[in-house]
This record gives C-alpha cells, sequence and structure tokens, in this order.
C-alpha cells in the first residue's frame, strides 16, 4: 500500500514542478499540489487506523 502512495506523491510533485515552470500550467500546479497533501492526509490517517484494529 505504502509502495503506491510514494508513487502518487512522486507523480503529484513532478506535476506541481511542471506547473510551476510553464505558467500556461499553473492550474496542473495547483492540482498536484492539493492532490499530493490529500494523498498524504489518506496515508497517515490509514496507517493510523491500521495500528488502531485489534
Amino acid at each position: 500500500m505504502w509502495v503506491v502512495l510514494v508513487i502518487l506523491l512522486v507523480v503529484w510533485v513532478v506535476a506541481s514542478v511542471v506547473g510551476f515552470a510553464f505558467h500556461g500550467l499553473l492550474w496542473l500546479a495547483i492540482i498536484g499540489i492539493v492532490l499530493f497533501l490529500g494523498t498524504l492526509i489518506f496515508g497517515i490517517l490509514r496507517q493510523r487506523n491500521k495500528g488502531a484494529k485489534i
């Protein structure tokens, strides 16, 4: 599961960098940042809930 999350995080970072590099693709940077944060929060919450299940 973490492998998929790390791959997604890398993809979102690349999308953000490309979006900031080309001003016409600024929307891509914003979407990349939002998706990066969403994926990171999802992974953290999933990890916490995994430990809570007994």
